[in-house]
């Protein structure tokens, strides 16, 4: 509700089409994950593809190694909606064999593929069916000779491995493609999504891959992340964690939903605690955030447990409490309402007022 916005010049990408997600140009940076389930597991690879469609994932990607996950794949991608990017490495027959299954994007790097008739035959493939391709470069697997040349991974050779690959592209006459030049090391990988964007005009997939755990991978994208992000660098981003994917999509929308680029489900604003609260705020947002998982629509809702920040917080919230004395003050839209919540049954009636106001804002419950 808060009337501030912060400025974010978005660098200009051309734009393509993951299936019919828009990625690129002005449209929203997508969220996407991948399953870490086995893909010839078809039954538990469609379920988790399901769980991240739950949670808002625009785009999930599937390892396929084989000529048997590629079979699997055929499966998978006939029951779920949402537009499957297909994982592979140096067969390009695994290529050909999913886009005829229907894939929507490949992950595959053209200069790993080998001779130049296997190339041209995935990108004829990929022009004819509209398939799109995403170059993914990565500091632990940089080509020998660029390894080197530079002694260590740096963003210059990062930089070098992806123009390769370009360039291949570019000789084709393909340009429906974006890359991603992923590190670890959080300030490797910011540099060299920098230097990228300034060397192409085609959209940037944004990751610091292998981040980590839920809690370290979580800060190290965020900073990471966040930091090409306020400065109009990524078009989609995938917040890559040693933990269950649907973590990831839920952290990659709070770090958008942060810097208030795109937002989907409710923002919480609590305060930390002290001992002038005057009902147990962390148990309230832990208890909240698990029963409204189900919202989509945006909206601040801030959890303040005394009368110091409180009001403050609730006059730019959608919906705001206000601690007070066995009973709790809130306000809609900045207005204080007559009504007060007893502090003991916090939970059930502010769940309750929240859900009132989707149904009334928004009653499809969309992202925004």
């Amino acid at each position: 509700m808060s009337a501030f916005q912060p400025i974010i010049k978005r660098r200009e990408s051309t734009k393509i089409y993951v299936g019919n997600v828009p990625i690129g140009g002005d449209a929203p940076i997508a969220v996407q994950s991948m399953t870490n389930t086995r893909t010839t597991d078809v039954e538990s690879t469609i379920a988790q593809i399901k769980s991240l469609e739950r949670v808002g994932a625009d785009i999930v990607r599937v390892s396929v190694p084989t000529m048997d996950a590629a079979e699997a794949f055929k499966i998978i991608k006939q029951q779920v909606n949402v537009p499957l990017v297909a994982d592979i490495h140096f067969d390009y027959r695994i290529a050909l064999k999913v886009a005829e299954y229907g894939v929507d994007c490949l992950r595959i790097n053209p200069g790993n593929i080998g001779r130049e008739d296997r190339i041209r035959a995935v990108v004829d493939c990929a022009r004819d069916k509209n398939i799109p391709i995403r170059i993914g470069i990565n500091a632990g697997s940089l080509e020998k000779d660029l390894q080197e040349k530079y002694g260590e991974p740096t963003p210059e050779a990062l930089l070098e491995s992806a123009l390769r690959h370009v360039e291949i592209l570019d000789r084709l006459n393909f340009d429906q493609f974006k890359v991603s030049v992923k590190a670890s090391d959080v300030s490797l990988a910011v540099e060299s999504y920098r230097l990228l964007a300034k060397a192409i005009k085609q959209p940037l997939h944004l990751g610091i891959t292998e981040a980590g755990g839920a809690r370290a991978g979580a800060v190290k994208s965020a900073i990471g992340l966040g930091m090409l992000l306020a400065e109009g660098i990524g078009d989609t981003l995938r917040v890559s964690l040693a933990a269950d994917p649907v973590e990831e999509i839920k952290v990659g929308f709070d770090i958008l939903k942060s810097l208030r680029i795109r937002s989907r489900g409710i923002n919480f604003i609590a305060c930390p605690t002290c001992s002038r609260q005057e009902f147990d705020v962390i148990g309230t947002v832990n208890a909240l955030e698990q029963r409204l998982e189900d919202i989509i629509t945006p909206m601040d809702v801030s959890i303040i447990g005394c009368v110091v920040n409180g009001p403050g917080e609730a006059l730019v919230s959608d919906l705001g409490v206000t601690g007070g004395n066995k009973k709790s003050g809130y306000y809609i839209n900045g207005e204080r309402q007559k009504e007060r919540f007893d502090n003991e049954d916090i939970i059930n009636q502010l769940e309750a007022k929240i859900r009132a106001k989707v149904a009334l804002q928004d009653p499809k419950n969309r992202i925004i």
